[in-house]
């Protein structure tokens, strides 16, 4: 293939425009925000279990406190009837007054035990409400740096999303003034090698792989017409010549 030395060299334009390309977006993929946001969701969907689960709690104690101060409620006020009954005088058996009394102590004894119960149950209710208004505060605290991590990821992005464009439209710039043919031979080599098609010779060494030409490669060179297209015999790349080839 042959192609005017100055294409050659505006592949090279092309080149260093798809380098940048590339790097622009292994950038965007590698941004910090990503594995930043990553951790931190995970932390707040453990957090936001965990503030479920006391929420749950907090609710099933209420409702057992409710049930716990009903029982001692029905028991405070059959024990004040049976006080009325007594106090009343209308009781007369000494038989039926002995039950009685034995039926308001053992009232007493139950309402005591029911409000020992009720004193636990709100001594857990309490712990689970602080325990809710701990996570509900650790929740927010988290969310905000989810939310500040996604907002610098968002303007980093939209950064390298603006430079990617303008790098884009320069690139389809250049590469519309390269031969059809020869754009064509580099954006196929370019996918074959990990994203170089083309590369400078540079004091007799290929800046593609690295590596120099040996005495035999270099008098080829230079005995190839300008206009040829060459190509490297190592990494089979395109090899562009400038003054700097030290041919």
């Amino acid at each position: 293939m042959n192609a005017a030395p100055a294409d050659q060299i505006r592949l090279l334009d092309v080149q260093a425009l798809d380098v940048r390309l590339s790097q622009l977006a292994h950038k965007r993929k590698s941004l910090p925000e990503h594995t930043e946001i990553e951790s931190l969701t995970a932390d707040l969907a453990q957090l936001r279990d965990l503030l479920v689960a006391s929420q749950t709690e907090e609710s099933d104690t209420a409702r057992e406190q409710t049930k716990a101060e009903q029982d001692v409620d029905q028991v405070r006020q059959r024990a004040v009837r049976d006080q009325q009954r007594l106090d009343s005088g209308a009781i007369t058996s000494p038989k039926d007054l002995e039950s009685l009394q034995r039926e308001i102590a053992s009232l007493a004894k139950r309402q005591g035990d029911l409000e020992d119960v009720v004193l636990e149950v709100m001594e857990r209710r309490e712990s689970a409400q602080e325990r809710v208004t701990e996570l509900t505060a650790r929740v927010s605290a988290v969310q905000a740096k989810v939310d500040d991590a996604t907002e610098r990821r968002d303007v980093a992005t939209r950064a390298l999303d603006e430079e990617t464009a303008s790098v884009t439209k320069e690139r389809e710039i250049v590469a519309g003034s390269v031969p059809a043919d020869l754009l064509k031979l580099y954006d196929r080599l370019r996918a074959q090698s990990g994203g170089v098609g083309a590369a400078r010779l540079y004091q007799r060494r290929c800046e593609g792989c690295r590596l120099e030409l040996n005495i035999t490669e270099v008098n080829d060179v230079k005995a190839a017409s300008p206009d040829t297209v060459l190509r490297c015999e190592n990494c089979h790349r395109i090899l562009v010549r400038t003054a700097e080839s030290g041919l």
